[in-house]
């Protein structure tokens, strides 16, 4: 919980009050690796922060290995399928734990009530949204700027230990090119 309080008061102060009814709405969830824990067409319920593990979002296909994978959440990062989330509609994608992963969680309800209840609430929500934007927004200009290679080199640049954690299957699908590809790729690195 401490990790959250951290990554919060760097966006801004909060009083003992507000932060003492925002945890009293935080439920804990562990997820077992490679476990999915938002379907296509569920309504997403929550916003949750990552206290530890890696979290996949992507779009499920039938044929496992046409699965596009666009976006990762990491240890100290907030993740939920957001658009849901916020028109409380079903969701296109899935999100699936790919180790191990313990989460904070809060409902639709009860952000609401933190909203109207504290009066550090909207500040917390427009700053978090702001922050998820900004990270939506890079990868959309780094399709669209950079190489397949750069997108892998600065992938790793920012995350070295992805490698580690993540098949190299969702990478390519997440950089955007064929596994064959990014076979390709490594080995002129």
């Amino acid at each position: 919980m401490q990790q959250i309080k951290a990554y919060l008061d760097q966006i801004a102060t909060i009083s003992n009050e507000d932060w003492d009814f925002f945890i009293s709405k935080l439920q804990r969830r562990e997820i077992a690796k490679k476990s999915v824990f938002l379907k296509v067409n569920e309504i997403e319920n929550h916003i949750s922060f990552i206290e530890s593990g890696v979290v996949r979002l992507y779009i499920p296909k039938d044929n496992p290995d046409k699965e596009i994978t666009f976006g990762f959440s990491f240890k100290d990062q907030f993740i939920s399928a957001y658009d849901s989330f916020l028109t409380q509609t079903p969701s296109a994608y899935q999100l699936q734990a790919l180790t191990d992963t313990a989460l904070w969680s809060i409902t639709y309800d009860d952000l609401q009530l933190v909203y109207k209840t504290t009066q550090i609430g909207n500040l917390i929500g427009r700053l978090t949204a702001e922050r998820l934007f900004l990270i939506k927004s890079k990868r959309e200009q780094n399709l669209l700027n950079l190489s397949a290679e750069e997108r892998y080199v600065n992938l790793f640049k920012e995350r070295p230990e992805l490698l580690k954690v993540i098949p190299l299957k969702y990478i390519s699908s997440y950089i955007g090119v064929t596994s064959q590809a990014l076979s390709r790729i490594r080995k002129r690195l």
